[in-house]
Formats: structure tokens, C-alpha cells, sequence
């Protein structure tokens, strides 16, 4: 219960930050057709927010389902890396206990789960467990408030709630600040998904801007693992 509570109480600043994104998909999914019902099952079954946009939008422009289906793939093709990155830290835990950790895997999930098992070494699924219902909770909840009050928002970019998005991965992006090599990594991800949502459009512009980050990180020289040890405090901050 100790690490439960400690996973919590971490994550109420993060889990605060992301209502007024679940609001917002709330209403995004009430102004393109769906029920109060049908927005709160979106939020509790598919629980990530990027993807659910992206998919709402299509969904109000009848587009064929296998397109919605391959742009929410496109958006989340992110989460195959977190999950192969992450999968060690799991080592203590059971088949049922990992099941339910990979469907809480969210980018702050992701993030902040990395910086504790560096700085204590695998995670409890207490802590995780924790970490993660505290945004899940809220998030269903502001779903269906922004869903139900839909009309009394009126159009969300109005109220400039359209920047949400990327102010919340700009946030996650910078708790890596201080590892090595993250500003070519980060310069050559944000170029290439620019260009490619130039030449492509969205969604694609996330995979692949996440593809050339992934391929520059591979060809630059590794840091001395004393190095990264003196690292881990301050990306723990």
C-alpha cells in the first residue's frame, strides 16, 4: 500500500495537467457524433489521448474504419517502443500484474517509470500500479464531464484548448533534457516530422519523425556508462 500511495501522490501533477485534455476529447467526440456513453467506453477502453483524437476527428468525417484503424496505429506506433524498452523493468512481476501495467503505459507512464527503476531498479507494480490508476481515473471521469457539457464549450480551438496536445509531449520530451545526445536527437526527430508532415500529412509525421530520432540515437556514439550514472539524480529531479 506504501508503494501504491508513493505512485499516486507522484503522479497528481501529471494527472492534473492531462484534464483538461480529457475534457476536451470528451467534447471533441460529443461535437462529432457520439454519446456520453460511447465518449466515457472510448477513454476507458483505448485510454490514449493522442490516438483518441486523431480518431474522433476521422470518425466525424466518415472515413473508412480501416483508415481510422491504420492512423491510430500510426499515432501509437510510439507505444511497440515504450513497451520493448520497458519490459525489464517488469521483471518482478506476474503475467497479470504486466497486463495491466502495459495497458496503463502512457508517455509520463513511460517516462517516469525509466527515471525510478534507473535510480532504484525495477518498480514495484504497487508504485506503477498507483502511478498509473491516479491519471487513468480522472481521465475517464473528465472524458465524460467535457462530453456532457459539450455544448457550453462550443468549438474547442475558440478557447485555444487545441494547443493541449502538443504543449503535453513537449513537457514529457523535456524530462529527457539532460541525457546525452538528447538535443541532435530531438533537433533531427522534430525536422524529419515536419518535413514528413509537409510531404506525408498527419498522422504519419509522428512515426516517422519518432523514426529518425530512433535512428540518429543509434548512430551516435553511446555515453560511458559512468557518465550515465551521474545523470540519473538529475533526470530524476
Amino acid at each position: 500500500m506504501t508503494q501504491f500511495l508513493q505512485g499516486a501522490r507522484q503522479s497528481v501533477a501529471i494527472s492534473l495537467s492531462t484534464l483538461p485534455f480529457a475534457a476536451l476529447f470528451g467534447a471533441v467526440a460529443a461535437a462529432n457524433g457520439q454519446t456520453v456513453a460511447e465518449a466515457t467506453l472510448t477513454s476507458a477502453t483505448i485510454f490514449a489521448g493522442a490516438s483518441q483524437l486523431v480518431g474522433i476527428e476521422l470518425f466525424g468525417h466518415n472515413v473508412p474504419a480501416w483508415l481510422i484503424v491504420l492512423s491510430v496505429f500510426a499515432v501509437n506506433f510510439r507505444h511497440i517502443l515504450y513497451s520493448a524498452a520497458i519490459g525489464p523493468h517488469f521483471s518482478r512481476m506476474n503475467g497479470v500484474q504486466k497486463a495491466l501495467s502495459f495497458f496503463l503505459l502512457t508517455d509520463p507512464q513511460f517516462a517516469e517509470t525509466v527515471k525510478r527503476s534507473e535510480a532504484t531498479g525495477p518498480v514495484s507494480f504497487g508504485w506503477y500500479f498507483g502511478f498509473g490508476l491516479a491519471i487513468y481515473i480522472p481521465w475517464v471521469g473528465f472524458t465524460t464531464l467535457g462530453a456532457l457539457f459539450s455544448a457550453m464549450m462550443g468549438d474547442p480551438k475558440s478557447l485555444g484548448l487545441d494547443v493541449l496536445l502538443p504543449v503535453y509531449f513537449m513537457g514529457s520530451l523535456l524530462g529527457f533534457r539532460r541525457r546525452a545526445n538528447f538535443l541532435p536527437v530531438a533537433a533531427v526527430s522534430a525536422v524529419a516530422s515536419v518535413i514528413a508532415m509537409k510531404l506525408v500529412g498527419a498522422p504519419w509525421h509522428v512515426s516517422l519523425g519518432a523514426l529518425a530520432g530512433i535512428a540518429t540515437a543509434a548512430l551516435l556514439p553511446v555515453q560511458p556508462r559512468e557518465d550515465q550514472s551521474q545523470a540519473v539524480p538529475e533526470a530524476a529531479e
